[in-house]
């Protein structure tokens, strides 16, 4: 049997801007998706402290180091610029591999997302 886990994680990041006029996604700073293990492209779930909306979305990547965090299309109606969020993805895995396994998970400093 297969079951889902947490496979990487962005801890409490504040969102730098919100664009309803792109196609969709949420834009990430590369370092921060690189230091989680997300994918450029890969299903993230998004959920606001602020707010506790939750959402699903895709990663695209952001210039390196820029602390950029930018929800994109409809997803900018259910987030604002400096509301802090977390970003999760997940994978399928088999049970005994689960036992193991160690998710990528980060904490960023809050005020300008980048690595401690």
């Amino acid at each position: 049997m297969r079951i889902q886990v947490v496979k990487s994680k962005i801890h409490r990041v504040r969102v730098t801007g919100a664009d309803l006029n792109y196609i969709g996604s949420i834009t990430i700073d590369e370092a921060l998706m690189e230091a989680s293990n997300i994918f450029e492209g890969e299903k993230v779930s998004i959920v606001n402290i602020n707010n506790g909306e939750r959402l699903e979305t895709y990663a695209i990547t952001g210039p390196r180091n820029s602390g950029e965090i930018t929800l994109n299309g409809p997803a900018a109606r259910k987030v604002h610029k400096d509301d802090i969020i977390i970003i999760i993805a997940y994978g399928s895995i088999d049970m005994e591999e689960a036992k193991n396994f160690k998710p990528s998970i980060i904490f960023p400093n809050e005020k300008d997302n980048s690595l401690r």
